[in-house]
């Protein structure tokens, strides 16, 4: 069986659905691929304000605000003391109409919604149906995937370009030798649920709280509807694995005394449900693409959580990609060398957030550090930390660096671009 579309997409996530639905919109024929039947779990449950931007886009702002997802209006820090920092507000520094609140989020629950708007602007949606490989002319361009669903049917679909949405695991990114370690972010987490732990009163009921630990490991805590709390500790692996304790519901619950506050927190709930490990969070895409294909969220790059960006990139490369694919479509320009700008705007964005990611694990670093030597440059981390991550930082830069060394930009990204010289040539020159 063989079909034939504009456009396919591998993925239902955040950035799958995000982009198929701009596509969707804008008239083409779109099958998105997503092997897994929803609503299904996933980890990654905090927006960040700079989110508010692609569910505008995407017309998802009234369906969040009616939604039973616990409001979010600010974030804190604790020391493992306990002692908690003041929250910092989002709406001390945005209009309140848009970005001084966001949402934290149950996964099954926002993922359906954003797969169900892809659907609603014209997505044909398979579920339950897994990409086996990717389709190739002679030339080596992606013409579209082979796929095999529930009910081991296996068939073509052919598309003038392949959106790659598949997350961490990357289908493309892996299987075109693409996939690049970051030098250093590469942490271990380990998490759970809990029904009944503390939470704080009124308007910071919602807040993120991030709870240090030794050696720069940090617990999220996360509530969310329903009573429930996503709670989980990241650090080095060497950290987390000491004592020779390796099973996830050990380290949990060794790490639970490293913080006062987290202690103390969840000593008021009950713990349900499994315990969860992953590890090497950060990694990045030598190429954005090739010819026939582009991909979008964390098979682009995903970074270390302790920010919680995942989402807001997810959605907001989702988005660009569908509008610029859309643009492309229209011009009858599919080469690689036309995403090369997409690129670059990703890339901008993660690696700004990544400098920041970057500082926070240096021993050497805190905000409280940057903020006694620099009063301005409390502005400009606040933009950074809640996703306005395209602009000019480089003050901001200058300033952590008289405390910490930064990274320099890894040169990632650029379209793959078919090599039109005969071989020989190109030895030669």
């Amino acid at each position: 069986m063989t079909t034939t579309h504009d456009v396919i997409v591998i993925g239902g996530g955040p950035a799958g659905s995000s982009s198929s639905a701009i596509l969707g919109e804008h008239g083409h024929r779109v099958l998105l691929l997503e092997r897994e039947k929803f609503p299904r779990y996933h980890i990654g449950e905090s927006l960040i304000p700079f989110t508010y931007f692609p569910l505008e886009r995407l017309g998802l702002v009234d369906r969040m605000k009616k939604s039973n997802f616990v409001q979010k209006f600010s974030v804190c820090f604790v020391p493992p003391n306990g002692r908690t920092s003041q929250p910092f507000y989002f709406f001390n520094r945005y209009d309140k109409d848009t970005v001084a609140q966001t949402w934290q989020v149950l996964r099954s629950e926002f993922d359906e919604i954003l797969l169900n708007n892809a659907r609603d602007k014209g997505v044909e949606v398979r579920e339950q149906t897994k990409v086996q490989e990717l389709l190739r002319d002679e030339s080596g361009k992606v013409i579209g995937v082979r796929a095999v669903n529930h009910e081991g049917v296996v068939s073509d679909h052919h598309a003038a370009l392949t959106i790659d949405c598949t997350g961490k695991e990357a289908f493309s990114t892996v299987r075109n030798g693409w996939r690049v370690r970051d030098p250093y972010l590469n942490k271990v987490a380990v998490w759970t649920y809990y029904k009944g732990s503390r939470r704080e009163p009124g308007i910071d009921e919602g807040q993120t709280t991030v709870a240090f630990v030794k050696d720069k490991g940090w617990f999220w805590h996360i509530p969310q509807h329903n009573d429930m709390v996503s709670v989980g500790v990241v650090a080095e692996g060497k950290y987390l694995s000491r004592d020779g304790v390796k099973d996830p519901e050990g380290i949990f619950k060794r790490e639970i005394e490293e913080n006062l506050w987290i202690k103390e927190s969840l000593s008021h709930g009950e713990q349900v449900g499994s315990y969860h490990i992953t590890s090497e969070y950060t990694h990045h895409a030598k190429h954005c693409g090739s010819e026939g294909l582009l991909l979008a969220g964390d098979a682009f790059a995903f970074l270390d959580p302790v920010f919680s960006s995942g989402l807001m990139f997810a959605m907001k490369s989702g988005v660009l990609a569908g509008e610029e694919v859309h643009k492309a479509l229209v011009a009858g320009d599919l080469s690689p060398e036309r995403f090369t700008e997409y690129a670059r705007i990703l890339r901008e964005g993660v690696e700004n957030m990544r400098k920041l990611v970057y500082a926070f694990y240096n021993p050497d670093f805190s905000f409280g550090k940057l903020i006694k030597a620099h009063a301005d440059a409390g502005g400009a981390v606040t933009d950074c930390l809640s996703g306005d991550v395209n602009k000019d930082y480089s003050v901001l830069w200058d300033q952590i660096r008289e405390l910490v060394p930064l990274p320099e930009d890894l040169p990632l990204g650029e379209p793959k671009v078919r090599e039109t010289q005969p071989q020989a040539e190109l030895m030669a020159a």
